[in-house]
């Protein structure tokens, strides 16, 4: 019985009921409440809207600082003296390695990996001691050209957030299972603020901790929350969507079987590419070397896969930072399909190099940018060169339900970031077939296949500190 339902109760019990009829109709009531205020839910009307306020903050102040102050600067500057992206780069993880060595406990736990571990494996408790430090080498990660974006340090954050309030609310009856939903609400609402899609951050709250599962107790609180944050941050940066297409026209019943036929392709890449990604991370993660030497080696391999790209095809395009421009540039030109085909491979290997090397973020927008990319070549190699924004749509969707095992979460995120909403139907077929074929293979090695299942492929990296 909650707080709220033993309240009615009292109140039903009170003296005002002295008619008979009275006395038996809040005898039946008295039941109902029972049944109706069984679980604790009212709680999250109050708490769930602080952990979005909170987070929409600190989401809007990193998304400010790296879009604006650093990378609208930086872009300009690479694309302007190429021989400066290299350097540039190994600055850039040479200072996340320095700070990620020297100022955390353990280098190699970060973002959303840090989450999900938390969240299976510690009742969603985050040690928040370094949690300024890992958003500042996500700064420098980003910031300096990583091929990552702004979605691991706002899941980490707005997840650590949540997990953090725990600790200031449980004096007022907030349970330790509380702790984990926090926490994966609090991630939700950072994907929610820096994608400026709450629809996105509510289903991937649900969907994250599992590869074929859903974390359903965090329905309410994760909307709330996801709502909340992205309320705070459009109310200082705008709701117009971050990447939108030229048009959105309808589809044909063909192209349902090619929407079909794209995902079973993109799924089996993404596949490969999860897998050689767990497996150099892995490797990296066991290597005696120091943490700062093994970015710096990874700075200067991302470097030169946006050196390699500007050098073949100058112009505004490049592999490698935040990327938001190259989304808008691929959704919005008709590059060839030779051009698309290069910043697609270029991208896998600049996010392999950041992320695998030990980079502090996420591979949400790469894994977008790709599938986006091979969607319209897909559309060339078809021939229906009028339906290239509708296999990008579908090419993001399937690749990020692959890599991500989130296939609600791809079409969903793809509908509200691109406005692309007409090509729901078609993203969902393409997504479901790609989740299908690329089988349990996942981004994430601390995704468990249920509640209370790793499942039979799980094996989670074994950290430890090699400096």
């Amino acid at each position: 019985m909650s707080e709220f339902g033993a309240m009615i109760k009292r109140a039903l019990n009170g003296d005002r009921f002295r008619h008979p009829f009275l006395r038996r109709l809040a005898g039946f009531a008295h039941g109902e409440v029972d049944a109706i205020y069984s679980r604790d839910v009212q709680k999250w009307l109050l708490i769930a809207p602080i952990i979005g306020v909170v987070t929409g903050l600190t989401i809007t102040l990193i998304t400010l600082v790296i879009l604006e102050l650093i990378w609208a600067h930086l872009l300009p500057f690479y694309l302007r003296h190429h021989w400066t992206i290299v350097p540039g780069l190994i600055v850039g993880f040479f200072l996340t390695g320095v700070i990620m060595q020297r100022r955390t406990p353990d280098p190699n736990e970060h973002s959303t990996e840090e989450i999900i571990r938390s969240y299976h494996e510690r009742n969603g408790e985050i040690d928040v001691k370094p949690f300024w430090w890992k958003l500042l080498a996500a700064v420098t990660t980003v910031g300096s050209g990583g091929s990552a974006a702004l979605e691991g340090p706002s899941i980490y954050g707005g997840g650590a957030i949540g997990s953090w309030l725990w600790t200031k609310l449980e004096r007022f009856g907030v349970s330790e299972r509380d702790r984990r939903l926090m926490l994966i609400s609090g991630a939700g609402a950072g994907m929610a603020a820096v994608f400026r899609a709450p629809l996105t951050g509510i289903v991937f709250a649900l969907e994250m901790p599992y590869k074929d599962d859903l974390a359903h107790e965090a329905l309410l609180p994760s909307l709330i929350a996801s709502v909340v944050s992205y309320g705070t941050l459009t109310a200082f940066i705008g709701t117009t969507p971050l990447f939108g297409f030229a048009g959105a026209a309808g589809f044909e019943p063909s192209d349902l079987l090619w929407a079909a036929l794209l995902g079973l392709i993109l799924g089996l890449i993404a596949m490969i590419f999860t897998t050689l990604f767990r497996r150099t991370r892995k490797f990296v993660v066991n290597s005696p070397m120091s943490h700062t030497k093994k970015l710096v080696i990874g700075g200067a391999l991302t470097g030169f896969c946006g050196l390699l790209f500007v050098t073949l095809y100058p112009g505004g395009l490049i592999p490698i930072g935040p990327n938001y421009e190259a989304a808008h540039m691929i959704l919005w030109n008709n590059f060839p399909p030779g051009e698309l085909i290069c910043f697609a491979l270029l991208k896998l290997a600049a996010t392999l190099f950041s992320l695998g090397t030990g980079g502090v973020s996420a591979m949400f927008v790469p894994l977008f940018l790709t599938g986006g990319a091979l969607g319209r070549v897909f559309g060339h190699m078809i021939g229906n060169t009028a339906g290239l924004n509708l296999y990008a749509a579908v090419g993001m969707a399937a690749f990020l339900a692959a890599g991500y095992k989130a296939p609600l979460t791809a079409v969903v995120f793809v509908a509200e970031t691109t406005g692309g909403h007409p090509y729901i139907i078609p993203s969902l077929i393409g997504a479901a077939c790609a989740y299908a074929i690329s089988g349990e293979s996942s981004a994430s090695g601390d995704q468990w296949l249920h509640e209370g299942d790793p499942g039979p492929g799980h094996e989670a990296i074994a950290h430890r500190h090699a400096d």
